[in-house]
């Protein structure tokens, strides 16, 4: 697979000169955080963390998406954490999209580089650092294991998006393709962050519907997607997120290939009460 090129924010303001409009949106049904409001003064700095600050995408709130935080995490050299995640049941995928370091798993070390992928279960012994000469820069998304009766926790794992071949979807020609870092068929597992490539003019033909919640963060090309009853054009560096349900299809723009980072929660029952 050839080099890929993520989008990585860098945060800054605009002149006072510019125009304020611009492509953010929060309404009942999804939201979108285009890259241009990814800006200094909407950062967080995270207890625990040294030399770090991070944009928050997505965390659980009531009546909207409920499942899953994502984070674009900014590392300067020689930052990093030494006990990451603070809750005893939180999982977590980090995958890498500029910079170097160094994720330590049970005292196992990796070196991380554009397209790595971690998936770290609860209760994960980790860490993580800054190796190279500039910022290390990640998305992590983490999410409440749900524990289910005779299935084992899944295990730790590293990989890359290089060393695992998309699978496309049938009937497409490989236009609408899904670099898959888990098997659907993996029970244990209760969230899939996945990479979905779309080669130019190929679409999702249809009005996804369907109980999963997303987060879509745009590592390449642009599109325009349908999120309920629009049309939004999104580019790389673009987040999406979508409430369960929400009606999604997409055409991919062109002239390379549109691929986005995509969150969603699987294999559990629907829960039959509210917070519980």
């Amino acid at each position: 697979m050839m080099a890929q090129d993520y989008y990585t924010p860098r945060g800054g303001h605009p002149g006072q000169d510019q125009l304020l409009t611009g492509r953010a949106v929060f309404t009942e049904a999804y939201a979108v955080i285009p890259k241009g409001v990814m800006r200094d003064i909407v950062t967080s700095t995270l207890p625990g963390w040294r030399d770090t600050r991070a944009w928050i995408l997505a965390r659980p709130l009531s009546g909207f998406a409920e499942t899953f935080a994502q984070l674009i995490v900014e590392v300067a050299p020689g930052g990093g954490a030494d006990a990451p995640e603070p809750d005893p049941m939180g999982e977590g995928v980090v995958f890498v999209t500029s910079g170097a370091g160094r994720l330590s798993i049970s005292g196992a070390d990796h070196d991380l580089s554009p397209g790595s992928y971690a998936y770290l279960p609860p209760g994960t012994d980790w860490s993580i650092q800054a190796s190279g000469d500039g910022p290390l820069s990640f998305h992590w998304v983490r999410k409440a294991y749900e524990p289910v009766p005779g299935l084992d926790t899944p295990p730790a794992f590293v990989t890359s998006d290089k060393d695992v071949a998309p699978t496309p979807m049938p009937d497409t020609d490989g236009r609408w393709a899904t670099t898959r870092f888990v098997s659907p068929d993996d029970l244990r597992h209760d969230m899939h962050v996945n990479i979905v490539t779309f080669q130019p003019g190929a679409s999702i033909p249809f009005l996804e519907t369907h109980v999963m919640e997303h987060g879509l963060y745009v590592l390449e090309g642009k599109a325009v997607y349908r999120l309920n009853r629009d049309w939004v054009e999104v580019e790389a560096g673009d987040f999406m997120w979508l409430r369960a349900f929400c009606p999604q299809a997409c055409y991919a723009g062109g002239p390379g290939p549109f691929r986005y980072l995509l969150y969603k929660d699987v294999n559990r029952h629907p829960k039959l009460r509210l917070g519980g």
